[in-house]
């Protein structure tokens, strides 16, 4: 049997009040996941672990069935394994982003105004020129749009506190650089090395070419640079191994394309994939039916009602859900048909991020809708946070959720 998981990032929420009580799931038109929904099983799964760190990383570790207490090292390890980075022993590896600073120093955004991924790559070339050389030596790696990776080279500790930029907008930068998380002399001379690379990225960033261009086009600049979430090369078994299912992975975020390689599956880009609104949906699906006809397994990944949601757009958010639902549920649901395909059929989110809560993730469990055809549906009607509670599938942890993902 065949498996598709479609998930939109950040998509489930809390009610709002300007929403008359509802969550922006239940007030956005989702014909397609209620059909899941109506055809399939319903339930709540935990994808974050109480005490780890909230968002993507963790929560996606654990909607691929891995267990994030024993695999997770830290966001930056699995966009550089994204970037095809090989971590060698002695490496410490985190995600680094390029941000907008108010006049208050203040954190304006943590994208630098979604800057493209060709302004981003001529900034990082830069900083590596500028800042990668001396006695610890660091080295960027271009991703896309302002989410990159930075490692340090044979030294350093991963030890330290880090803030995820997208969880402070409006707080003051300087109440939010790095600390040791230990009293070793590695993680003290790993977070001097931090506060001293965003010092200098904050004299160098503003007076390139490009930030010129664009603040004299009034966009935000890429103003300083952010590293967070650290670790080292994991240890982790392929998911055929895990599971017996050939794979392949869809997403423009670099992190879901990292998990990806780590676990052994095949890593589609699609042209036109932006993690945002504007994204190739229908490149997306036609690329996630013809990889199905090849794989067991696919993972289509949707990151555009989480950027909504930090953005804290709750009209933004409902429309993204409306296109998930739209452009990739129902076309995917029509494309099985049309091809003769009998797949098990998954929608959820990775965790929730609320976007009246300062565009904050949370750990509370996300809504999981699982069509397998061979099974008789329970009683749901429609896809949303409360209809899912009294589903048949029930509360899911740990890797119950992927098991019923693949039909086994």
């Amino acid at each position: 049997m065949k498996s598709i998981v479609i998930l939109g990032d950040g998509m489930s929420d809390k009610p709002q009040a300007r929403l008359g009580g509802k969550t922006p799931l239940q007030a956005a038109k989702t014909p397609a996941m209620d059909r899941v929904a109506r055809m399939g099983r319903t339930g709540t799964f935990s994808t974050v672990p109480e005490g780890m760190p909230l968002g993507s990383a963790v929560a996606n570790l654990s909607v691929f069935g891995y267990d994030p207490r024993a695999t997770f090292q830290g966001r930056g390890v699995l966009e550089a394994a994204s970037l095809g980075v090989e971590l060698e022993p002695g490496d410490v590896a985190m995600r680094v982003n390029l941000l907008t600073l108010n006049d208050d120093d203040t954190i304006k955004n943590h994208h630098s105004g979604h800057i493209s991924s060709e302004e981003s790559a001529e900034l990082i070339d830069m900083l590596n020129t500028e800042l990668g050389g001396g006695d610890q030596p660091v080295v960027f790696h271009h991703g896309i749009s302002y989410r990159h990776v930075m490692v340090l080279k044979g030294w350093g500790s991963s030890a330290f506190k880090s803030a995820p930029p997208h969880d402070h907008v409006n707080e003051a930068a300087t109440d939010l650089l790095w600390s040791p998380k230990d009293d070793s002399d590695a993680a003290a001379a790993t977070t001097a090395r931090l506060v001293e690379l965003y010092e200098r990225s904050r004299e160098l960033l503003p007076a390139h070419p490009v930030n010129v261009k664009r603040r004299d086009k009034g966009e935000d600049m890429a103003m300083a640079i952010w590293p967070w979430s650290p670790g080292v090369r994991p240890s982790m078994g392929t998911f055929e191994d895990l599971f017996g299912k050939t794979g392949a992975v869809i997403s423009a975020v670099d992190l879901v394309r990292g998990l990806g390689r780590l676990a052994g599956l095949d890593v589609i880009k699609v042209p036109g994939a932006t993690g945002l609104w504007d994204t190739n949906y229908e490149g997306k699906v036609e690329a996630a039916l013809d990889a199905l006809e090849q794989v067991d397994f696919v993972y289509l990944h949707l990151e555009a009602t989480d950027e909504a949601s930090h953005a804290q757009d709750l009209d933004l958010k409902i429309k993204c859900i409306e296109y998930l639902d739209q452009r990739v549920v129902a076309p995917v649901l029509d494309g099985l048909k049309k091809r003769g395909l009998e797949a098990v059929v998954s929608v959820l989110p990775d965790h929730p991020t609320f976007v009246s809560d300062l565009g904050k993730h949370g750990n509370d469990p996300v809504p999981v809708a699982i069509w397998d055809p061979r099974l008789e549906a329970d009683a749901t009607e429609v896809y949303d946070e409360p209809s899912v509670k009294s589903g048949s599938l029930g509360h899911m942890v740990d890797n119950e959720f992927i098991k019923s993902a693949l039909g086994l």
